[in-house]
């Protein structure tokens, strides 16, 4: 078998990459922790059958240091077993620089002391190395490994399966279903701290935003808040897992669930525009922010609404119209034009605007051509506020106080508004947020731009890039947390989102990212009727048929 790996090697069929690893292992400046099999991220244990292609994966990248943490996480289920097989963990939520995991041991109280004694143990199967096998078994045995063990959510995931056999996951006597990579045995997963935090604990591993290094923990209770109330809406719902949702598509319940769902979310922004109303004396300025496809118009537009509702008369200011000319657009590393930076906003003229406004004086504001790159004067973009006139200002650097420093913040409401997704596929197994909004990301560009699949993928680490150095050191600076995450919403993306994933080509770098967003995406049934979606909803964004992206006349 004719397999390239950076270099030209022959190897015969049937070959662990494991095996192959060795002699590679010096051209990598970490351990290989996986490989792509033509272009599909694989374990090590996983046999060579045909591919011709193969690229290792080692531990200091992006994928590798996703790979250490489900395998760390592995060990933590496995610790807990051995102390107890009748204990469970059930993963929640990442926030404070880790992964928050509920954990309840029968008859004992959960204490700081039983999370050092987890810990402990964690670290005794380091030590051990324990073998980490990769099983591949008849569907119909899985279920049965997993019902015996009282893992019924993901022992209904693994049931709707449309395969034959799964690959599971072994140490000692306990099994696991993970959906993906892992590492081959414990001893290399020594990288780890674990905190007793509320009723669970926290793991925090390494990861590349931490250059590899344990990241310090970063209290964020205002995010930790509003995750827990997103995990308390799937209680509410009735919907906390994956199989869950399946099975209110299979019973023809899902309207119900879509009704009270919105409902939730319509609560939520009531309350939102109820608090800044009955502060209108004082608040001026409503900034609202998030990251990519979070949500952010569909919700400036439904507080728009509630706060008229509530006696207000909100007007909108388009952080959009204040990019400076194209020509003086600050540059990145890469020599390329930085339209995400706070520099490529004119913040002198932003802010003089913003105080003139606010002082009841009347401003000719700017539009900004896309097409030319040019700021432009229109004598109709006279804007003029009473007092009693919340201004709502919608972009990504809301949360930055250095965005409207002449404005005092008791004058000022900020929002974060985030896709924080409340549905787990079981109980080892969360939705990652980041994968949640790439779909919707590729279902809205493709819908409204023309974007194929590709495209947005690869644009997509560079969108990251920006979130993680505009927007989420941010997020603690929100006055208030809007969640925009709708339980059924993967159902209904789902329809669009396949065939656009099943058009990237397997011969490009993105094709693992797209395989391993269908192979998630082939976990959902897709949603029977989309007219159940209201057509207010948020989620209308980006399947379209929204209220909000169509020419409307005011009332």
């Amino acid at each position: 078998m004719h397999i390239i790996v950076r270099k030209e090697r022959y190897y015969p069929p049937g070959i662990l990459p494991r095996d192959m690893a060795p002699e590679f292992q010096s051209e990598y400046a970490s351990e290989i922790v996986a490989v792509k099999l033509n272009n599909v991220i694989r374990d090590l244990q996983t046999p060579l059958n045909g591919e011709n292609t193969a690229e290792f994966i080692e531990l200091s990248s992006p994928e590798g240091w996703r790979i250490y943490r489900r395998s760390v996480s592995f060990l933590l289920f496995l610790a807990v077993h051995r102390l107890d097989p009748k204990a469970e963990v059930t993963v929640k939520f990442r926030a404070n620089s880790g992964l928050y995991c509920e954990v309840n041991f029968p008859g004992r109280t959960f204490d700081a002391a039983l999370t050092e004694e987890i810990e402990r143990v964690m670290r005794d199967l380091v030590r051990e190395n324990i073998p980490i096998y990769r099983e591949t078994v008849p569907k119909d045995k899985a279920v049965e490994i997993f019902r015996e063990r009282e893992q019924t959510a993901k022992a209904e995931l693994i049931a709707d399966l449309n395969k034959d056999t799964v690959s599971i996951y072994r140490a000692e006597n306990y099994y696991d279903y993970l959906y993906g990579a892992m590492l081959g045995s414990t001893g290399s997963l020594g990288q780890f701290v674990l905190d007793h935090y509320a009723t669970g604990v926290l793991l925090r591993t390494p990861d590349e935003r931490s250059h590899g290094q344990i990241p310090i923990f970063r209290h964020q209770p205002k995010l930790s808040s509003v995750l827990s109330d997103a995990k308390r809406w799937g209680s509410i719902l009735h919907c906390p897992f994956l199989s869950d949702l399946n099975r209110h598509i299979r019973a023809g319940d899902i309207g119900e669930l879509i009704r009270v769902s919105e409902a939730l979310q319509e609560k939520q922004i009531a309350e939102i525009a109820a608090y800044i109303a009955a502060r209108r004396d004082k608040i001026r300025l409503v900034l609202i922010a998030g990251p990519s496809s979070s949500g952010k118009t569909s919700f400036a537009q439904r507080l728009r609404i509630q706060l008229r509702a509530n006696g207000a008369e909100p007007v909108s200011l388009s952080l959009d119209d204040y990019y400076v000319n194209r020509l003086d657009t600050p540059k990145n590393e890469r020599g390329e034009y930085d339209f995400e930076c706070l520099e490529s906003i004119d913040l002198a003229l932003f802010n003089d605007h913003l105080a003139a406004l606010l002082r009841g004086e009347a401003k000719e504001t700017p539009h900004y051509n896309f097409l030319t790159g040019m700021r432009e004067w229109r004598q109709d973009n006279l804007l003029k506020v009473r007092q009693d006139q919340p201004i709502i200002v919608e972009g990504i650097h809301g949360l930055n106080e250095r965005l409207t420093a002449t404005v005092p913040r008791d004058n000022k409401c900020k929002i974060y508004v985030s896709a924080l997704t409340q549905l787990n596929i079981d109980d080892h197994n969360r939705i990652p947020t980041t994968e949640a909004r790439l779909l919707r990301r590729l279902v809205r560009d493709n819908r409204s731009r023309g974007a194929g699949a590709l495209k947005t993928l690869k644009q997509w680490p560079d969108v990251r890039a920006g979130e993680e150095k505009y927007i989420f050191p941010f997020q603690e600076e929100a006055d208030v947390m809007f969640n925009s995450a709708l339980v059924y919403e993967l159902a209904a993306l789902n329809r669009y989102a396949v065939p656009l994933l099943e058009s990237v080509s397997a011969d490009v770098p993105e094709y693992s990212r797209a395989r391993r967003l269908l192979d998630f995406c082939k976990f959902f049934l897709p949603l029977p009727d989309e007219g159940e979606v209201p057509n207010n909803s948020l989620l209308r964004e980006f399947i379209g048929g929204s209220v909000f992206f169509r020419p409307t006349r005011l009332i």
